[in-house]
């Protein structure tokens, strides 16, 4: 489009986000610049005031605006139980599913001799202080099941080993299947048929 240069780059950014291709970026931004009062600007306003307060939780590594997420500040929640997730897309998922009240860990990737991310690059040695300073008794290992997730979870695993129950999700999640795009019901029969490592 000529002279509407703002326009283009904001096609251009909004194309970029996952699940939006050129043509779903002008849909969208056309369908912005209609409702502009409605959408736009309370768009524009929360995004501005998420781009000073969105940060990691220091506790767990969900995306929060406060130092510590709704998650980990609830006390009911300290039950014991800490699911092992590895990435906040995955954490959403499974609280999605409504079904489990413990409390989380976001790993922030898995392990890859290949890309050279080791436990160092990832949030193990934060997992393995948690164990222990927050009393886990079980830990649940939600990773994806594809070669590096399984990977992943075997470290952990060997790592925990006689330290606390280790358990992993069960039926429900297919080889190559990523939490983030499972439906509630499948992530429930995965989480209620957890096995043990």
């Amino acid at each position: 489009m000529k002279n509407n240069r703002e326009l283009d780059v904001l096609i251009e950014l909004m194309a970029k986000l996952p699940g939006l291709g050129p043509r779903s970026a002008r849909r969208a931004v056309l369908h912005l610049i209609r409702k502009r009062n409605s959408l736009l600007l309370p768009i524009a306003d929360m995004l501005s005031n998420l781009s000073e307060t969105a940060q990691e939780c220091l506790n767990c590594g969900n995306i929060t605006t406060t130092d510590l997420c709704e998650i980990c500040s609830d006390q009911d929640r300290g039950n014991g139980e800490l699911c092992i997730v590895e990435d906040v897309s995955d954490l959403w998922a499974m609280e999605r599913a409504n079904i489990f009240k413990g409390r989380y860990h976001v790993l922030g990737g898995t392990l890859s001799a290949l890309d050279a991310v080791g436990p160092e690059e990832l949030r193990i040695p934060k997992l393995l202080n948690r164990v222990v300073s927050e009393d886990i008794t079980e830990v649940i290992l939600a990773l994806n099941a594809t070669i590096e997730g399984q990977t992943t979870a075997h470290y952990i695993s060997e790592q925990l080993e006689h330290t606390v129950k280790v358990t992993s999700l069960a039926q429900g999640v297919p080889i190559g299947g990523e939490l983030d795009y499972l439906d509630e019901g499948t992530i429930m029969a995965a989480l209620k048929a957890r096995r043990q490592i």
